[in-house]
């Protein structure tokens, strides 16, 4: 939350530095409920054990069987040197094609980022801005990639929204953590493989003392800074009301403006936040 004097580039920084997703466990369905990633990850599972029995001969399937394709999500390949081989999906546009300098839609070359990570790593997820066909635009699209020997398979998905169900349920489980070991809860706010952050859906947590930052799932960065100095860009002091509020009753809602770390996109937040052991623990969600 920063739009003074930690400012929207920092945000933005942040943003652009958690290139990927990673994978969360299924007890997390509690919260997050059906999951798209889930469904992505299942699939890249079955696309890359076929290629590891069949090879280069196994790509082509992506192109043509159902068994690959499961509702909006689908396989893509392409080999090491940013050849495309396969794509169940409108990308199929680009097979036989060297890909390596095709861009997004704000001119990422994600493609070439694909294949360096899968070269170092073996494997990795990143997001992009590509053409969502259910709303006609450039969506934040999150994709999971593994290299199996000389090919590259993929598959990619468009977050949804976190809802105010989910928001609430994910503060009383970081309620729960914070009030059973603080040093740990904290710590798991911020991993960034843990089950406290998901897509645009994160913790904050606040001192109610000194006003500053103890942990933020979003933008880390924040940690330690007077967050009674932060503005939205109304010019809301949005901590100093949380407190304000949290002072008064122990724990309140919030409607503000901030950068929605998926989407990159200033948005309005609707935030529920709580008091205990003397902090202050928020988690809100994003509308449109």
């Amino acid at each position: 939350m920063t739009f003074t004097r930690l400012s929207l580039v920092t945000v933005a920084l942040v943003a652009t530095l958690v290139a990927g997703f990673p994978a969360h466990a299924a007890g997390d369905d509690g919260i997050y409920g059906s999951s798209e990633q889930a469904r992505a990850d299942a699939l890249l599972d079955r696309a890359a054990a076929h290629v590891a029995r069949l090879g280069i001969a196994g790509v082509h399937a992506f192109s043509r069987q159902a068994e690959f394709v499961d509702r909006d999500l689908y396989v893509y390949a392409l080999d090491i040197n940013g050849r495309f081989l396969a794509s169940g999906g409108a990308s199929a546009v680009l097979i036989g094609d060297n890909v390596l300098d095709e861009v997004d839609v704000e001119g990422k070359p994600f493609f070439r980022e694909i294949v360096d990570i899968a070269r170092r790593d073996g494997e990795g997820r990143i997001t992009y801005r590509w053409f969502n066909p259910a709303d006609s635009s450039g969506e934040p699209k999150l994709t999971s990639f593994r290299r199996v020997g000389d090919i590259i398979v993929a598959v990619g998905y468009y977050p949804p929204r976190a809802t105010p169900a989910q928001a609430r349920r994910l503060l009383a489980r970081a309620g729960q953590a914070l009030a059973g070991d603080p040093n740990q809860a904290l710590a798991e706010f911020q991993r960034l493989n843990g089950p406290f952050v998901r897509d645009d859906l994160y913790v904050f947590v606040v001192d109610v003392a000194s006003g500053r930052f103890l942990a933020h799932g979003a933008s880390p960065v924040l940690v330690g800074s007077d967050g009674r100095q932060l503005r939205d860009p109304d010019g809301r002091p949005v901590v100093t009301e949380m407190l304000d509020r949290a002072a008064r009753s122990g724990d309140g809602e919030l409607d503000y403006i901030w950068r929605n770390p998926v989407t990159g996109k200033l948005e309005h937040k609707h935030t529920y936040f709580t008091v205990s052991g003397g902090r202050l623990i928020g988690v809100g969600y994003y509308t449109r």
